[in-house]
């Protein structure tokens, strides 16, 4: 299957499980033949090892790469759980966009497809507060994008919104991941995917529309 060189996979907030449907996306696709690598290009609230890289390869079934063990597929991490922009502030540092776009250059020399996970939502920021979001990363990139969401409650809103902001900004969505992760009341549940499903039939006819089960009891996201 012919997939794209590098989507960009965001999610409508934070916490919205983005880790567990990147890795869950990345083990269909190696099922199917394509070679995928996930990025998370730069991650806060860690250590030496990217957590979520970890959760990618759980559930891709494999062992830490060479690519995650050398940090090309994290090469920005800081210790403080805030947004890249707080977080780089508080240690002195700013995002090194460079070292970023090189390690993922590096991977899509070698994989088919690089699946490149965002730290929180479309709008956090990553450097000089608003003036540099996540969505200005991917815009000026021409990547398109996965997005994550989910049936809790409010998730629609924010949603819509996120889905609304790409449009504005010329930034093709091109696959919509429902993920399971935070289930709640099954009337919520049906009625959010019924929502979405007929906004992007209607909006974004191009846009792919995928369900995965909760399985947040596999990994942490």
């Amino acid at each position: 299957m012919k997939r794209k060189k590098i989507y960009f996979v965001s999610g409508i907030d934070t916490g919205a499980g983005k880790s567990i449907a990147t890795g869950w996306l990345a083990a269909r696709w190696r099922e199917q033949g394509v070679n995928v690598i996930t990025q998370k290009p730069v991650e806060t609230g860690c250590g030496t090892m990217s957590e979520d890289i970890a959760v990618h390869r759980r559930l891709m079934g494999i062992g830490l790469l060479p690519e995650d063990m050398d940090g090309t597929t994290c090469p920005q991490r800081f210790a403080f759980p805030a947004s890249p922009d707080l977080a780089a502030r508080l240690e002195g540092r700013s995002l090194d966009f460079g070292a970023m776009d090189e390690a993922t250059r590096r991977l899509a020399v070698c994989y088919d497809t690089v699946l490149v996970e965002g730290a929180g939502g479309l709008m956090v920021p990553l450097c000089d507060g608003f003036r540099t979001t996540t969505l200005d990363y991917i815009a000026e990139r021409t990547w398109p994008v996965i997005l994550v969401t989910n049936p809790r409650l409010g998730s629609v809103n924010h949603t819509l919104l996120s889905l609304e902001a790409c449009r504005n900004r010329g930034v093709e969505v091109e696959i919509l991941i429902y993920n399971r992760y935070h289930e709640t009341a099954s009337e919520i549940t049906v009625d959010t995917r019924q929502l979405l499903q007929e906004y992007i039939a209607e909006r974004l006819p191009r846009c792919e529309f995928i369900e995965i089960p909760d399985l947040s009891g596999t990994c942490s996201e």
